[in-house]
């Protein structure tokens, strides 16, 4: 299933492939004898930035489409096709790529879930658990969000869905303090995996940013090399904001990994490259859905098929 899939009982949409198509391959002959029409390759340019590809992505992508069209490697819709696929491929695995998640060698291993109101972030800690307790690991979720009404519940809920131990605190209560009484309880019962929410903040607060770092600091100082994963998740609809705040959040903490959510309700899939190229951070996660199975594990090649698909 295309990870950028549309929602049910929505219209069909011209995917970012066809509108490509449109404006750059009106006379596949323009191919064949070397080259892309600037004009239609401004216009490229014009459609992958308004799909939040960035403007460095952007110009790397199109000049290399440009370099081999101009070499004779780019004669038919087809070839194109490919060069955009590979553009974004080799993008998203430069620099600190891997995808995988790790583990701690002895102990429990702790995953620190981060990002501002609305992204996703308990929804995600329910999916994770979820995989991770179908790949046979005893699994600790902390409700380390202690301000937002609700949100104990709910990630109670969804600890009792997918089985996993649950650990809270009282609503307005120190979110470092769960975290630690988190990772004891894991010690004791000699679980896995923690995984600890963090309240949804505005990157924009430097009171919540603050407290932030003391969860981490918190965490670190019971475990020294927790937490072991430090993943921000982002809306994958806000556009280019989710740069803003990927660099606002890693300026606070140490993020290890990427999280892109709501993949499946936008056609704009290029914030994944421009975020990862911003702050080199590789991305681990794209949520495509509601149901807990809806969390993919990030595939660079198979996300450059669904980003441009036919």
């Amino acid at each position: 299933m295309a990870l950028l899939s549309r929602r049910e009982g929505e219209a069909p949409k011209r995917s970012l492939w066809q509108r490509i198509k449109d404006v750059a391959l009106m006379d596949v002959a323009v191919l064949a004898r070397g080259g892309v029409n600037p004009g239609s390759l401004e216009q490229v340019e014009e459609i992958l930035l308004g799909a939040d590809f960035g403007v460095k992505t952007t110009m790397e992508l199109v000049s290399e489409v440009d370099r081999l069209a101009k070499r004779g490697f780019i004669k038919t819709e087809g070839e194109f096709l490919d060069a955009l696929r590979l553009g974004v491929r080799q993008s998203l695995e430069a620099g600190n790529s891997n995808p995988a998640l790790t583990f701690a060698e002895t102990g429990p291993t702790v995953i620190l879930v981060i990002g501002v109101n609305g992204a996703g972030k308990t929804t995600f800690i329910g999916k994770l658990a979820a995989r991770l307790r179908g790949q046979g690991k005893r699994v600790v979720v902390a409700a380390g969000d202690t301000f937002r009404a609700g949100a104990i519940d709910q990630l109670r809920l969804w600890a009792e869905r997918v089985g996993a131990d649950f650990v809270g605190g009282r609503p307005g209560g120190d979110p470092a303090a769960v975290a630690v009484d988190a990772i004891d309880a894991a010690v004791t019962r000699g679980t896995d995996v923690v995984i600890v929410d963090t309240a949804g903040r505005l990157h924009t607060s430097s009171n919540l940013m603050e407290e932030l770092k003391k969860v981490a600091r918190v965490i670190k100082k019971r475990l020294p090399d927790a937490p072991h994963e430090t993943l921000l998740v982002l809306d994958g609809t806000i556009g280019q904001n989710a740069v803003a705040q990927a660099r606002t959040f890693t300026d606070a903490v140490p993020v290890t990994g990427l999280v892109i959510t709501k993949v499946d309700g936008t056609a704009r899939g290029g914030i994944v490259l421009a975020v990862h190229e911003a702050i080199d951070v590789p991305v681990k996660f794209i949520g495509t859905g509601e149901k807990a199975t809806d969390l993919e594990p990030f595939d660079a090649e198979q996300f450059a098929k669904d980003v441009f698909e036919e």
